[in-house]
């Protein structure tokens, strides 16, 4: 006769209880994505950083053995991997930085000071300053809006955020 009793102790949610659960997953999940896209769009800026310093690095090894600072073919630079950013380099006294691989196509001329490229349009990107001073720049865009993220490095190696996309 078991069999034919009704248990009164059933198991499991009430659709109300799921309901609530799923809604503060949602009130969680709001606050948390665009924190999570800010660290993400900060951990893509350490690309440049990175590369800034081995340019800088570059450009010292050389300007040690030549006593001038030279192109990125010169100084044997190149990016490695997939950039998302671009880098540049001119020159007041006559050196061109030629394209030095994927994701690095615009170079600084001594008399611009703006450049378009079909992505970044009015950026003022880093310019050479002269034999015995660089300023190296990397220009991309972290997270897909308008607006771009900047860097420059010089001989004293300071490394500076002069746009911030983030």
């Amino acid at each position: 006769m078991l069999s034919m009793r009704k248990r009164k102790d059933k198991k499991g949610f009430t659709l109300i209880e799921l309901m609530i659960v799923v809604a503060i997953i949602g009130i969680l999940a709001a606050i948390a994505i665009p924190n999570f896209l800010k660290f993400q769009a900060k951990s893509k800026q350490s690309e440049a950083k990175t590369n800034l310093k081995a340019i800088y690095t570059a450009e010292t090894g050389y300007y040690g053995e030549n006593n001038t600072y030279n192109s990125f073919d010169k100084v044997n630079w190149i990016p490695v991997g997939t950039a998302r950013y671009t880098y540049s380099l001119g020159s007041d006294n006559g050196i061109t930085a030629p394209t030095p691989g994927p994701g690095t196509s615009f170079v600084i001329t001594p008399t611009g000071s703006t450049y378009t490229d079909g992505s970044f349009t009015g950026v003022t990107p880093a310019r050479l300053v002269g034999a015995n001073s660089f300023l190296a720049g990397a220009v991309g865009n972290v997270d897909n809006d308008t607006d771009v993220d900047q860097w420059t490095i010089n001989d004293n190696n300071a490394l500076v955020n002069t746009l911030n996309d983030v």
